[in-house]
């Protein structure tokens, strides 16, 4: 292929241009490759009246759940809501929900893709690599692409405790998917290309699947915004180091780890900090009480769930950025704190330890609570006493987030759709 416009089918059944985490990343793939590409978009039909207020012109085909999959979703959102969100349960419980849209899906554009209609098919969502795209049955001429996928992460052995309050013990639940879901195994292994969204779940796929390099690639998950890249890092008129936490208040997350560490700071670095939590959750009557306990109240500043777009404010106001989130899979916050040209504190597991190297900020290995707590104490104490530290790791943070852009990403999708658009015609020729 050349300059030839490439005709893609693409599955995004999470795809919310309002929403957050996975159905805000399958908008922001949808309109990257749209831009480049002939897309036709297949998506849930709860997703219609956002996406229409922003892409009437767009070739959109919705798709919608039965009364019975409506009844039962909401069934299951209140069973599995109470208190904190049980979300081990709630995939699994909400399986049949997806299985409904995959399955319609195949029998919608089955013929269409046996025609020839698509140059290829690529199935963006959901991102957790626990669901089948039966549409893979019809990918017979036509190359399929499944991803980036990514999950699977497990709590580091020394945060069993936060383990229980997030419902890991029904992540067993993932791996009897496996056998029992329809369609699961074929997916992967007919799929002429995964591509995974961290490094584990790189390995983990490969393994699970046996599958070859040339069927699996790594590729981040996550993307920014242009107008992350593009805002202008407001200059600290103040005395004090402006740390920033953004993100869902809830155990894993690790915001509580934060104040304890500024707790732990001498008095004289203290008095130089000051700390804004941006986000709201069940954890935050109690993150509040701790400061209270701690007598931060004077330091640390809560701000309460603030939309997306709005967030570069914080983030431009920022100095550091605080996110010891120890069980993370794409980690979007971190890659928008770099375009703000903020060095991050982050933990090592999952995707965001793979974002930050030692040129622009540190990776804390997530040993236990106590070790976590002790790291994040010493690294802040450094970035506050070490000015040109600050400054080197922000001028590395905004040229190493550069190829998270959207647009780039698409363009690498692109690249990566004509390549195996050519080795499917060379095949063809064959045969």
């Amino acid at each position: 292929m050349s300059n030839q416009i490439i005709k893609v089918l693409l599955i995004v059944e999470q795809c919310n241009p309002e929403g957050f985490s996975v159905p805000l990343e399958g908008y922001n793939y949808y309109k990257a490759i749209s831009e480049i590409a002939d897309v036709t978009l297949v998506t849930h039909g709860r997703n219609e009246a956002t996406i229409q207020k922003i892409a009437t012109d767009q070739n959109v085909v919705y798709m919608y759940e039965s009364a019975l999959s409506a009844k039962y979703h909401s069934i299951v959102e209140n069973f599995t809501s109470r208190g904190r969100v049980n979300w081990p349960l709630y995939n699994a419980l909400t399986y049949p929900i997806y299985a409904e849209f995959n399955h319609n899906v195949y029998k919608k554009f089955k013929s269409r893709i046996l025609k020839g209609d698509y140059d290829i098919v690529h199935v963006i969502t959901p991102m957790m690599p626990r669901y089948p795209a039966k549409i893979v049955k019809a990918c017979k001429n036509t190359p399929f692409i499944l991803g980036p996928v990514n999950g699977g992460v497990p709590f580091p052995p020394g945060f069993q405790e936060v383990a229980k309050q997030e419902s890991a013990q029904f992540n067993f639940l993932r791996a009897i998917g496996r056998y029992l879901i329809p369609g699961y195994v074929e997916t992967y292994k007919k799929a002429d290309k995964v591509l995974a969204g961290s490094t584990f779940t790189l390995n983990m796929l490969k393994d699970i699947f046996k599958l070859s390099d040339k069927n699996i690639q790594l590729f981040y998950e996550n993307g920014i915004l242009k107008e992350f890249l593009n805002s202008q890092k407001i200059a600290n008129k103040s005395e004090k180091l402006n740390l920033l936490f953004v993100g869902r208040l809830v155990p894993y997350k690790g915001a509580d780890m934060v104040i304890e560490a500024i707790g732990k700071l001498e008095q004289s670095i203290q008095n130089r900090v000051a700390f804004t939590i941006v986000g709201d959750g069940s954890e935050k009557s109690s993150l509040e009480k701790r400061v209270q306990e701690l007598n931060l109240d004077k330091i640390v500043k809560f701000a309460g769930w603030v939309p997306q777009k709005d967030t570069v404010e914080y983030y431009s106001n920022a100095d550091v950025f605080c996110f010891p989130s120890i069980r993370e899979f794409g980690g979007a916050v971190v890659l928008e704190a770099m375009a703000c040209g903020l060095p991050c504190i982050v933990v090592n597991n999952g995707g965001i330890g793979e974002y930050v190297n030692p040129k622009i900020g540190f990776s804390i290995e997530p040993v236990s609570r106590e070790y976590v707590i002790k790291e994040l104490t010493d690294k802040i104490r450094t970035l506050v006493k070490d000015e040109k530290l600050r400054a080197d790791m922000s001028a590395n943070s905004i040229e190493r987030v550069r190829e998270f852009e959207w647009g780039h990403k698409a363009m690498q999708i692109i690249n990566l759709y004509k390549q195996m658009i050519n080795a499917n015609s060379h095949l063809s020729l064959d045969n």
